[in-house]
């Protein structure tokens, strides 16, 4: 079995397919998958707006699913780097009730 790649790699390889697949700066779109709750909304909303220069850039909507227990957000916003993108991912992962991330 091969050894995982160390982490650094991996943010460099990312960062490499988002360069070569989208122009920054440029628009960006995430989607978060979680449960239907305002603290799963709040705690997504606030981490991608600390990563942006300004409210302004960033548009999302919130969907519940058809039985109501998950919502999903998409988050449009204006990123200035593949780098910036990098970190809003990396932040959004981190919450405890993520289910996907796309």
């Amino acid at each position: 079995m091969e050894p995982s790649p160390d982490p650094e790699d991996r943010t460099l390889n990312h960062l490499e397919l988002l360069e070569a697949n989208h122009q920054f700066p440029g628009s960006y779109t995430i989607k978060a998958i979680g449960p239907a709750s305002k603290e799963f909304e709040k705690r997504v909303l606030e981490i991608t707006l600390s990563h942006l220069a300004a409210e302004s850039d960033l548009d999302f909507s919130v969907r519940s699913t058809a039985g109501g227990r998950h919502m999903a957000i998409t988050l449009e916003m204006t990123v200035q780097s593949a780098k910036q993108v990098h970190e809003i991912y990396s932040e959004i992962r981190e919450v405890e009730e993520l289910i996907l991330l796309l």
